[in-house]
């Protein structure tokens, strides 16, 4: 996933808010974590502003998936 296609799935999430959204989210920010690293994950969520919304901490790990990966 691209950075730019994390960031507009993102600005979805958090534009509705609430608990599932925030699992949304934190699926998307794994992902993002596994192809570009945690530094990205970081500049997502001072960017977007995903502590306000979800209490999402820059350095929080996101790790896991619904689908497993070999």
């Amino acid at each position: 996933m691209t950075l730019d296609k994390a960031r507009q799935l993102l600005k979805v999430q958090a534009s509705f808010g609430g608990f599932y959204n925030a699992n949304g989210a934190k699926l998307i920010l794994a992902e993002v974590s596994r192809e570009h690293g945690q530094e990205a994950v970081d500049q997502l969520i001072r960017e977007l502003e995903l502590e306000r919304v979800f209490g999402f901490k820059p350095g929080t790990l996101f790790e896991g998936s619904p689908w497993k990966r070999s």
